[in-house]
């Protein structure tokens, strides 16, 4: 193998801010803060807007959109 010209991995801590849930794994993201993971290490940390603890898909808990208001809405707006 070539030398230098495969990513740096290392440890990262990804924090989900909707849900508070916090996960530790290989990244080669860089980050600018830091924090002191649970076994006493510091690690850079990555904050997440959804992760798989706050994604409707994954928890199964789906926003209802009403519909029948966004048709009449398009249809108001193309005169139909």
């Amino acid at each position: 193998m070539k030398p230098d010209i495969h990513p740096n991995y290392r440890p990262v801590v990804f924090t989900d801010l909707a849900s508070g849930f916090s996960f530790l794994t290989r990244s080669t993201i860089s980050a600018k803060e830091k924090i002191v993971w649970e076994d006493g290490k510091e690690y850079p940390l990555v904050k997440l807007e959804v992760s798989s603890k706050s994604h409707p898909f994954f928890t199964g808990e789906q926003k209802n959109i009403n519909t029948a208001k966004q048709v009449d809405k398009f249809n108001k707006r193309f005169g139909r």
